[in-house]
């Protein structure tokens, strides 16, 4: 349904990437033109007034050469010899006069439109054009010959022109005689303007090609990113992960393809007892050792990835990792977390319930034995043998395994576990004893920690006792308690734990066992998943309880008959009832 109705919405709009390109084009061109209408303005504006400093300083030169003050001088209206009357010799004169030929000489020199001198009243002493001598400007003179430079634009006689004006003085003297104007065609500043803006429109064309081909790039770029996905795909894959991570019973734990972790729901950080923000290296979670060596086996192609059984506070969990791909892109590896504290519960005790089983089974045969034995003494007329023999089966106890010691552990779950394990230890030719300190004067109130501590040693001790290489292969357990602690010590006569064991032995995917065919052939009923999980346990939930396990003695090879094995110490707090 949701698929449909994405390629509705897709053939109805266009797609978002496309969208993006195109608006980035189109602020970039908007951008770009704004830029350079400013630049145009800005441009003609510094034209213009360059060619009108050009200008002023032609206008300067000419007004300061004497000559031309001189002259001016002599025609202004204070002048002796002035003569306003407009002959032909007179223009002639000031057509071969030096004001006109100065002028003319500073008009060809700079390039300028024009070079003009006036008098006093305006009246041009030097033009371009000789018709236009001894006539008024065209423009305004006023403020020229009141003392001041002028920078204007103007429209005169020959176009529009950028024109400087400059007062010229009486020589020796700050008396106005006169007025120079330079200046050049509007034109010839429009031109140049032009080919300034043509190369500024080169660069924005540029600029703009830069700007395109840079949004097609992220647009691309996010297709990658995206995987492809419209925004509406995105949401609802968004609630679907949410509605999934938090609704399911099991841990999920996504990392990307640089170990951050990118995803995780509230059950794997109840079950992994970790906490930290999305987006950290998971280095930084503090996860479990065990767990982080799995997610680092995962493969592409799925393999590697194995469940592994693993603690974490008082929890047995299995996890298991993948590593996912798409388009042939690494997404990173996916772990999840399987928690089997309840399944792992249930088989220690079914544990115990076996072992009590086998040794039931055990008493069965030789109970039916030892009846048989007095059926036939009775019915053969030997009454005082078969008193007799009925005697020594009731000095043995109600047991077919003689533990000597029993009675001083006053609880009847702990008593037939011992048995039990006693039996069993008796199959595999080992002899399990009680130490003389053993003294258990309360009812247990936690017998499955206490049975899955006590059995994982002495399942452990009965192997090494079992598989070593002295002749007398001995188990030695001693209980004692105080207030509510019951303290646990076994020792066997194994071969000890080896040198390069003893740092990490109670370390998770660590074996106790050093032969490697007796870890395979040999069936693991402590803990579903393999090795290396036992002693772990039994520490874990010994420090769950503020107690501890510890290697007291690592052993080693010794003379026959000496036990010399290891020896593990259990102390549990708060497993017992309160002494009444």
């Amino acid at each position: 349904m949701r698929f449909s109705r994405s390629m509705r919405w897709r053939g109805r709009r266009l797609r978002l990437r496309t969208q993006v390109l195109l608006l980035q084009s189109a602020v970039v061109a908007l951008a770009l033109t704004a830029a350079f209408g400013a630049f145009a303005y800005v441009n003609d504006q510094h034209v213009e007034r360059e060619y009108q400093l050009r200008a002023l300083g032609v206008a300067r030169t000419v007004a300061a050469n004497p000559v031309v003050r001189a002259q001016a001088a002599r025609y202004s209206v204070s002048g002796d010899g002035h003569r306003r009357a407009r002959a032909e010799d007179e223009v002639d004169a000031l057509a071969e006069g030096p004001v006109q030929a100065l002028a003319q000489a500073a008009r060809a020199r700079t390039g300028s439109l024009f070079v003009v001198v006036t008098d006093d009243r305006g009246v041009r002493l030097a033009h371009p054009q000789k018709s236009q001598l001894g006539r008024m400007v065209s423009t305004d003179p006023s403020r020229a010959l009141a003392g001041h430079e002028v920078l204007d634009h103007d429209h005169a006689h020959l176009g529009e022109e950028i024109v400087a004006k400059v007062p010229v003085y009486a020589p020796h003297s700050r008396r106005v005689v006169g007025e120079a104007n330079a200046g050049v065609a509007a034109s010839h500043v429009h031109d140049q303007v032009v080919r300034v803006l043509l190369v500024g429109l080169a660069c924005l064309a540029v600029a703009l090609l830069v700007g395109v081909l840079a949004s097609a790039a992220l647009a691309r770029r996010w297709r990658r990113l995206t995987l492809g996905l419209e925004p509406e795909e995105l949401v609802g894959l968004v609630q679907e992960q949410e509605a999934v991570l938090h609704g399911i019973g099991d841990g999920v734990l996504a990392l990307d393809a640089r170990e951050r972790v990118t995803v995780i729901n509230d059950e794997a950080r109840r079950l992994l007892a970790v906490d930290g923000p999305v987006g950290a290296p998971v280095s930084e979670w503090g996860l479990n050792p065990r767990v982080l060596a799995v997610a680092r086996a995962a493969r592409p192609d799925g393999g590697g990835g194995e469940p592994v059984v693993t603690t974490a506070g008082e929890r047995v969990l299995v996890v298991s990792a993948r590593r996912v791909r798409r388009a042939d892109r690494d997404l990173g590896t996916l772990v999840t977390v399987k928690d089997r504290t309840d399944v792992e519960s249930l088989t220690r005790q079914l544990d115990a319930v076996q072992a009590m089983s086998t040794a039931l089974r055990a008493q069965r045969h030789e109970f039916s034995n030892r009846l048989h034995v007095v059926s036939g003494l009775v019915h053969g007329g030997h009454l005082t043998q078969a008193a007799r023999y009925l005697e020594e089966l009731l000095g043995t106890g109600s047991t077919s395994v003689s533990l000597p010691g029993l009675d001083a552990v006053d609880d009847a779950y702990l008593r037939t576990f011992l048995r039990a394990k006693a039996a069993q230890a008796r199959e595999k030719g080992v002899a399990l004893v009680l130490g003389e300190g053993t003294w258990v004067d309360s009812p247990v109130a936690e017998p499955v920690d206490v049975t899955t501590v006590l059995g994982n040693l002495l399942d452990n001790a009965v192997h090494a006792a079992g598989e070593g290489g002295r002749t007398a292969r001995q188990v030695e357990v001693e209980l004692m308690t105080h207030g509510t602690t019951l303290v646990i010590t076994v020792a066997d006569s194994g071969d000890g734990v080896p040198a390069a064991r003893t740092e990490d032995i109670f370390e998770e995917g660590v074996s106790s066992k050093e032969n490697k065919e007796d870890e395979e052939n040999e069936e693991d009923t402590s803990t579903p998943g393999g090795r290396g999980v036992g002693l772990a346990l039994v520490r874990q939930i010994a420090r769950s309880r503020g107690g501890e396990v510890d290697l007291v003695t690592p052993g080693g090879p010794g003379d026959d008959g000496d036990p010399g094995g290891a020896v593990f110490v259990a102390r549990l707090p708060g497993v017992l009832e309160e002494a009444r």
